[in-house]
């Protein structure tokens, strides 16, 4: 017996990347193209070196950017159900300010 095909997909959301981000400011700015991304790129490795010295960065109307520590802990091999080490790791957390999460 078919399935039925009245049961569409998820569309998946649009994923707008750095040239995009950069077309738009270029646009609404009245930049170069290659001027815009330049800007947005430096400002990505700038939030990269602030995040890696253990800084929080915080973007108004963004939200904040941090570097959370993980501690070392047992979990189970979901195939065996066997015990093992996950070691301490680091994670950037984000946490959006109350005007992004109302708008969204």
């Amino acid at each position: 017996m078919a399935k039925k095909d009245s049961a569409k997909k998820a569309v998946a959301p649009a994923t707008i990347t750095l040239k995009h981000l950069a077309a738009d400011i270029a646009e609404s700015q009245d930049l170069s193209k290659k001027h815009a991304e330049a800007v947005l790129t430096d400002m990505v490795d700038l939030i990269a070196k602030h995040l890696k010295k253990g800084d929080r960065v915080r973007i108004v109307g963004l939200g904040i950017l941090q570097v959370r520590k993980r501690a070392a802990r047992t979990g189970r091999n979901p195939a065996t159900g066997e015990p093992i080490h996950i070691k301490a790791s680091k994670k950037v957390t984000f946490r959006p300010v109350k005007e992004l999460k109302e708008a969204i």
